[in-house]
């Protein structure tokens, strides 16, 4: 019951990630312009993020083990990102320890990330856990490029951790 608000919102990611018609000849679509403001302390998409009351990735993934979702602003590492529209990213500890990963999307498919984006970032929104069907892998595999045979290999649903972030700080 928890995760049934959730659920239009992963609709609405799964029918845009995929869908072409916000393409053009010209340029591809993207709300980036109108979600991004460049800042002395890095680039905010989506709603501007301070720093203040950022929580510890170790943190976070400790409560995660407790709690079925949690509210946090946390600094990561950014590890790959959509190649089709920079609809999500993966992200994981800043300090390269081999804690878990973090699939993120953007609040609302409100704002995207640039494909080519590495580095550290501030993500705000909330850490849940999820189980991806097989469909949706199969679809972000296609969204990172893999080969057909690594995507065919995908038979089975997993459970993740997901963060759906409301803002993303590029940190400079």
């Amino acid at each position: 019951m928890k995760y049934f608000l959730l659920l239009p919102v992963f609709a609405l990611f799964m029918v845009a990630c995929g869908d072409a018609s916000y393409e053009t000849e010209e340029n591809d679509y993207t709300d980036e312009e109108e979600t991004t403001e460049v800042e002395g302390d890095g680039i905010h998409y989506g709603e501007k993020i301070d720093e203040e009351g950022l929580m510890d990735y170790a943190e976070l993934m400790a409560r995660l083990e407790a709690q079925d979702s949690v509210f946090a602003k946390v600094v990561a590492e950014v590890s790959d990102v959509c190649q089709k529209k920079g609809c999500w990213m993966n992200v994981y500890s800043p300090d390269g320890s081999e804690m878990d990963s973090l699939f993120v999307q953007f609040h609302d498919y409100g704002f995207f990330m640039p494909l080519e984006l590495q580095g550290k970032v501030i993500i705000d929104g909330v850490a849940y856990r999820d189980v991806t069907s097989v469909d949706e892998l199969r679809h972000y595999a296609e969204d990172a490029n893999e080969s057909e045979e690594a995507i065919a290999a995908i038979t089975e649903p997993k459970e993740q951790l997901k963060f759906m972030a409301t803002g993303v700080k590029i940190l400079q």
